[in-house]
């Protein structure tokens, strides 16, 4: 049984920032970061493949946030910096059992999935 749990939530100023980590309970998995905001569609944020090789960034947060892989803690962090309101969501860890070399975009393809930790950047 995969189990993924999320933390590092919370509120945050614009121009703040925030580090989310997930605690893995596997290694070596294609995982990444999305979010939800209120009335949106889920979307991908930043994923890395199983080995590492590879992250990729969605075009709103490329340069402003940084995925890491703490193998030594299971984690998988994502650093955010420069917050904006629009980055305001519940963000989700997940986990795919496909092995890709490649980052995985859709969340269709994640098999196992975070309770999610709210984000919510307000003056």
């Amino acid at each position: 049984q995969v189990q993924l749990v999320e933390s590092g939530g919370g509120l945050v100023q614009p121009g703040g920032s925030l580090r989310l980590s997930c605690a893995a309970s596997v290694r070596n998995y294609n995982m990444g970061w999305f979010r939800q905001a209120p009335g949106k569609e889920r979307e991908f944020v930043a994923g890395i493949n199983w080995i590492g090789s590879n992250i990729y960034y969605a075009d709103s947060v490329k340069g402003r946030f940084t995925l890491s892989r703490d193998n030594a803690k299971n984690t998988l962090d994502l650093q955010m910096n420069s917050l904006k309101p629009e980055d305001t969501a519940v963000y989700s860890c997940a986990a795919s059992n496909q092995e890709s070399i490649s980052v995985i975009l859709s969340a269709t393809d994640y098999d196992y999935w975070g309770q999610g930790t709210q984000v919510t950047v307000s003056s």
